[in-house]
């Protein structure tokens, strides 16, 4: 075990909803008859992050149907999850590679190959189809929630009216390859279509589930598939009383493997001053490049060169 990791939270088993009439494993598809969006909810993009599986787990025990609409319900990378030991909780992120960075079309319709290209090539018409997406996520250091709305403010709109969690971003995607969530309309000013990745906390810890589910009864209300009675019913959390917007301008991508920062660092955390050394990289020093400036998920778990230690930003609100 990590030294000053506490795994929480129980991996479910997520076997009985292995077939979910769709075709493809692991998928599910729940059509109302009545008009209204097609909704997308995906958990486990990465096997560790367990808090998403508690959610669609907790949904789907339910046998909840939506009230109008249709919902697609999806775990994954089903494979990197079924690695996850709570003895080694980092080490079951991926398999070959980010499942959360092939969501171009040079990746997804060449010829390279991988474990996760393989799912995500499954799960890609299910994904192309939705009209509103929401990714549930959570992170590898002690952060509070938050809102990842791509790269357009559509996104970041759409989560006001959400109303959580407290602290939205958007960012400049990431140099390593497209996201789910920015594939398509999704990332696309012009389209209807609205697109929410949340990170529920750190990846083990018991508020995080509770993030997870109350952000997943959330999101199925707004989007309309849900009743608001039964969103009443179900929300676990209170709403936070405003919501303010990190605007990202660059991420630092480790050059070396060597890169260590060179002050203690939490997730959104304020560097008050311009040109505060943050990093060594081999013989380069990052420094922050404005007052006051924000750092997005700084960490450096399974961070090699090529890999995003932290992205630096500023408080909009």
């Amino acid at each position: 075990m990590p030294e000053g990791v506490a795994v929480e939270l129980c991996a479910p088993d997520i076997g009985p909803w292995r077939q979910g009439h769709t075709g493809v494993d692991w998928v599910h598809h729940f059509d109302s008859a009545l008009p209204g969006p097609n909704v997308m909810v995906q958990a486990l993009t990465h096997g560790n992050e367990i808090c998403g599986a508690i959610a669609l787990d907790w949904l789907l025990r339910r046998a909840w149907r939506p009230a109008r609409g249709r919902l697609t319900l999806a775990f994954g990378n089903v494979q990197a999850y079924a690695r996850f030991d709570a003895d080694e909780p980092f080490a079951s992120r991926l398999v070959d590679e980010d499942f959360n960075r092939v969501w171009g079309d040079e990746q997804l319709l060449g010829p390279r190959d991988s474990v996760e290209l393989r799912r995500a090539r499954a799960l890609r018409p299910f994904v192309d189809a939705a009209d509103l997406l929401l990714d549930i996520h959570s992170m590898s250091e002690p952060c509070r929630p938050l809102m990842v709305c791509g790269t357009v403010d559509k996104n970041a709109a759409y989560a006001r009216q959400l109303g959580v969690p407290a602290d939205l971003l958007i960012d400049t995607g990431h140099p390593a390859g497209l996201r789910m969530v920015e594939r398509g309309g999704f990332g696309d000013p012009a389209s209807p279509k609205r697109a929410l990745l949340v990170e529920c906390g750190q990846h083990w810890e018991h508020a995080a589930a509770e993030v997870a589910i109350d952000t997943l009864v959330r999101f199925l209300g707004l989007s309309g598939v849900a009743d608001a009675a039964w969103v009443a019913a179900n929300v676990r959390l209170p709403l936070p009383p405003v919501q303010r917007l990190v605007r990202v301008t660059e991420a630092v991508v480790a050059r070396s493997a060597d890169f260590r920062f060179l002050l203690p660092t939490a997730g959104l955390m304020v560097v008050e001053q311009a040109g505060t050394p943050l990093a060594q990289d081999g013989d380069h020093v990052w420094r922050t490049p404005y007052d006051r400036t924000v750092l997005v998920m700084p960490g450096t778990h399974n961070l090699g060169p090529g890999g995003t230690a932290v992205r630096l930003g500023r408080f909009e609100d």
